[in-house]
């Protein structure tokens, strides 16, 4: 495991719902188990066309920007705000590898241009299902696969190496 699960907790994922406004225990723990499953909290950050810890495609990238956050330019603003000066104009898919902030910003989208009610934050398979249809719905990953990666790098404490 490449982040500590609380330390991604606070540092990233609230910190980055915080600063688009779009923070709630279920938004948090939904990103937390995106992260999880997609890439095993940062150790495989490109499988394929997938970039960064969510590993979204670069046409999903283009998509919350070209038909969610064209309708809404206070939002896409504050998005905009995580993203690096430079690097984000030279490529911008490269920020959803190095920007931690902006990458899960822009997970947060993927979900939020869907207008299904989230389940509560402690319900981790529905969470699961959530995911499964609105993130990854053709992925090889079962909603069982999202929940046990959840429970593995989410729930159990693990050790980090000094």
């Amino acid at each position: 495991m490449f982040f500590a699960a609380d330390e991604f907790r606070q540092l990233i994922v609230q910190a980055s719902l915080k600063a688009i406004d779009e923070w709630a225990p279920a938004h948090e723990n939904l990103l937390l188990g995106t992260a999880a499953q997609e890439s095993s909290m940062g150790l495989s950050l490109k499988r394929g066309r997938l970039l960064g810890l969510y590993h979204i495609s670069p046409k999903t990238h283009r998509s919350v920007w070209d038909k969610y956050l064209i309708d809404h330019p206070d939002l896409a603003s504050q998005v905009r705000g995580l993203a690096g000066q430079h690097s984000f104009i030279q490529d911008p898919h490269g920020e959803l590898i190095t920007n931690l902030k902006y990458a899960t910003a822009i997970a947060w989208l993927i979900y939020r241009r869907n207008d299904e009610a989230l389940p509560e934050p402690d319900d981790i398979q529905g969470l699961a299902r959530y995911w499964h249809r609105h993130f990854r719905a053709k992925a090889s990953a079962t909603v069982d696969d999202f929940a046990s990666s959840y429970h593995h790098y989410i729930l159990e404490k693990h050790e980090i190496a000094a």
